[in-house]
């Protein structure tokens, strides 16, 4: 496994920011296996921070975090190649807590059958981080427990695999589906600010108002 770009945001005055890296590895599902590239998003001041999915490499996540407690893994949702290293960032952080949908734990449970997340997440939920608060929405679709996070003093929304720039996320495989991906997106994203911006689980950020024009055209093309 290789580790891509990491950015750390300017030096701060002890405010919030937004660190950011990539790994590389596989995902696996149905039987078959992809090579992908994922985002890994830290948020968080001097003193304590929250990571945003633990994917393929542990290395270059615990570089972000450094001296900082860690105070919350959040998973946007179960699929092995977002919760890879989640062993190794609670065997780092044991106080951190590690966070996940309900709803998601038949994805999980093919990863960590031996590791149970320590905080199931609702819709709603509030987690604080500095002097700023992640929201949690749930957005089912392309898993039965996605969940994106919303932080409306910095933003910016986090949206796992449910939210791209160009369209929802992958709904051809086991526990995902077309319709509610994208409800949950006319429900719960473009509801927000449009010039919110979006930090994806794969590949490049957009925002809200990028997106929202689309929808229609998702629906004719069935993706």
């Amino acid at each position: 496994m290789t580790t891509g770009e990491t950015t750390r945001s300017p030096a701060s005055d002890g405010g919030v920011r937004i660190d950011h890296t990539t790994t590389e590895g596989t995902f696996s599902l149905d039987g078959g296996t992809w090579e992908v590239e994922n985002n890994v998003w830290v948020v968080g001041d001097d003193r304590e921070c929250v990571v945003i999915d633990a994917p393929h490499d542990a290395a270059p996540i615990l570089d972000l975090v450094g001296d900082r407690r860690l105070t919350h893994v959040l998973l946007t949702h179960a699929h092995d190649d977002h919760v890879t290293v989640v062993p190794e960032l609670f065997e780092a952080y044991p106080e951190a807590v590690v966070a996940l949908h309900p709803d998601d734990r038949v994805l999980w449970d093919q990863t960590h059958p031996d590791l149970a997340p320590t905080r199931d997440l609702a819709d709603g939920d509030v987690v604080p981080v500095g002097d700023v608060e992640l929201t949690v929405l749930h957005t089912p679709g392309h898993a039965p427990g996605a969940c994106c996070f919303y932080a409306a003093d910095l933003g910016v929304v986090f949206t796992g695999d449910t939210l791209f720039s160009g369209g929802p996320g992958a709904t051809g495989r086991s526990f995902s589906d077309f319709p509610t991906i994208v409800e949950s997106i006319r429900d719960q994203l473009l509801a927000l600010p449009p010039e919110t911006v979006v930090h994806t689980g794969h590949g490049d950020s957009t925002t809200i108002g990028a997106e929202k024009d689309d929808v229609e055209e998702w629906v004719r093309r069935g993706h």
